[in-house]
């Protein structure tokens, strides 16, 4: 009895529903098109009609409907996706900050925070802020311009700081902008291919519009102005604390550390103006020319040194003689990548700053040679034969490499180079890190090349092999900026004779090194070369070795 209520009070519900459903004008219920009756189907009260196109009938109550959840999570798909890719496409503004020029980008992130890419250095990130957004400043390069204006005016050094925090602040409000625009852009254009109705479009928009608003609210109220004092460094950075001190003698020492900043940015700048007026060689076809470096120590412009003394001098083959790295650790091998683009033959000896995992690194380059335990190689025209240094003391502060372990290392390769002579294969030119090494290929090799010294050697030694030490092509490296007086940056030409593979002629190359605005070349003859214009010889009227300058001064 209780049923039939209920039976009757759904059957009036359904029946007004279904009055929303019209039939078509001038069709007869149960009739087709053509006039004939469809047969009917019984169906029970509880089961719904189902259309011909196998779905329920409009205005019945058994019906299926979307979960609403489902749309949702499509919805944040749709806008997250988007968001993100109008980001990517132009959510990055180009802006500089003092003397640098660095393009700023915000990027999906799950811990948020901030990382500063100093190319080729590497990157610091830091905890800046909680927020699904990480902001990215990528350092390109100092402009040259307000670099020199810098130098001109060392005055100015004293407001850098707020010039700084200025163009920061006119920069982070460009981006918040831009990116306004670029997740609103992305997210409604996701949403038009996705949906095909404005509608839901505009809807996606607005959403990523208001993610992107409680992003920056989040990382407005969990904003860390300390986190500058506990950065967290990469690649070759990981060191930076040893090269400019703790951070937090820099900000409670600012003064102190402006000043270092005014020489760095200084130092730089000059040092590149020095390496554009180096003067250009013709050189001689039938010369073999080799540039020699040495004790780089992580500088990154002595890669753009070398590039620039390949190309004017047309060089055939580089040779270092090793402390290429400072501490030899696996975060900096980036610093080596240059390598592959400097345009010769890279040969390479491990020296005392160098470890097997550099040398690792190395050898995967097409165009470097890596020697050892006296291997030789043949390249541009010479057999070059050399050994890794015995020791590996990348801790400056510690003793010096073992002077009887170097002298025993070099006996090792003298007797490679005197089965290689017997074999009929001798070698042209030998190469050890540090000159004790060095010295005990005498009589074996006419020219052997050394290093480890930070100065240059030229030495005649007592069974004829000339022994030549460059001085360090990085200028000390990155820790020069702290001495009072800086080092000046070396590297050497030497002008091989094709035929007979003996040493002609060298020009020493200086330049006045960090600060410094000289760049000198000198012109050097072998003494058994003094006396006749050797065939061959680079220059048909060469000056005597310790003569013949030619100081090129800087614009």
């Amino acid at each position: 009895m209780v049923r039939v209520p209920f039976r009757a009070a759904a059957d009036r519900v359904r029946h007004r529903l279904s009055q929303l459903v019209r039939p078509t004008p001038g069709a007869r219920p149960g009739r087709t098109p053509a006039g004939s009756r469809t047969p009917r189907t019984p169906r029970t009260s509880g089961t719904p009609r189902i259309s011909r196109t196998g779905a329920a009938a409009p205005g019945d109550l058994a019906a299926p409907v979307r979960r609403p959840y489902l749309r949702a999570l499509g919805m944040l798909a749709v806008v997250v996706l988007g968001a993100w890719l109008g980001l990517l496409a132009v959510g990055s503004i180009r802006t500089p900050v003092g003397p640098m020029d660095t393009d700023m980008t915000l990027r999906p992130s799950l811990t948020g925070g901030s990382k500063i890419n100093v190319s080729p250095l590497g990157a610091l990130e830091l905890d800046s802020h909680i927020a699904p957004l990480r902001l990215d400043v990528d350092v390109d390069r100092l402009d040259p311009e307000r670099s020199q204006a810098l130098v001109d005016q060392p005055e100015r050094f004293s407001t850098l700081q707020d010039e700084v925090a200025r163009d920061v602040a006119a920069g982070t409000r460009e981006l918040a902008v831009r990116s306004c625009v670029a997740v609103v852009s992305g997210a409604t254009a996701l949403g038009l291919v996705v949906y095909r109705r404005p509608r839901r479009a505009l809807a996606a928009g607005g959403l990523a519009l208001t993610l992107l608003a409680a992003s920056g609210v989040s990382a407005y109220a969990t904003w860390n102005p300390k986190s500058v004092l506990e950065p967290k460094f990469s690649g070759l950075l990981s060191s930076a604390p040893s090269l400019v001190g703790d951070a937090r003698s820099i900000v409670t020492e600012f003064d102190i550390y402006q000043q270092e900043l005014a020489r760095l940015v200084t130092n730089v700048t000059k040092l590149y103006d020095a390496t554009s007026t180096l003067p250009v060689y013709q050189p001689d076809p039938g010369t073999i020319r080799v540039l020699h470096v040495s004790d780089i120590h992580l500088n990154p412009a002595a890669w753009h040194i070398i590039a620039s003394l390949v190309e004017q001098y047309e060089i055939d083959v580089i040779i270092d003689s090793g402390d290429t790295m400072d501490h030899g650790s696996a975060p900096e091998n980036g610093f080596l990548d240059p390598v592959r683009d400097l345009g010769a033959p890279y040969v390479w000896v491990r020296g005392n700053h160098d470890s097997p995992v550099t040398q690792a690194y190395l050898k995967k380059f097409k165009n470097v040679r890596v020697l050892d335990d006296g291997k030789a190689v043949n390249v541009g025209g010479l057999r070059i034969a050399g050994t890794g240094d015995a020791s590996f003391t990348p801790d400056r502060t510690g003793p010096g490499g073992n002077k009887e372990a170097a002298r025993l290392e070099g006996m090792r390769l003298a007797t490679a180079l005197r089965d290689q002579e017997r074999a009929g294969t001798p070698a042209d030119i030998a190469v050890a890190h540090d000159p004790n090494t060095a010295r005990e290929t005498d009589g074996t090799v006419p020219l052997v090349l050394s290093g480890h010294l930070h100065r240059r050697i030229n030495e005649q030694l007592k069974l004829g092999t000339r022994l030549k030490v460059e001085g360090s092509t990085g200028g000390g490296g990155l820790r020069a900026v702290q001495n009072e007086k800086p080092e000046k940056v070396h590297a050497s030409v030497l002008y091989m004779d094709r035929s007979t593979r003996r040493l002609q002629a060298w020009d020493e190359i200086t330049l006045g090194g960090l600060g410094l605005t000289t760049a000198e070349v000198s012109r050097h003859l072998p003494e058994e070369n003094l006396k006749k214009d050797a065939p061959g010889s680079p220059s048909p009227s060469p000056s005597p070795t310790g003569s013949g300058t030619r100081p090129t001064p800087s614009p």
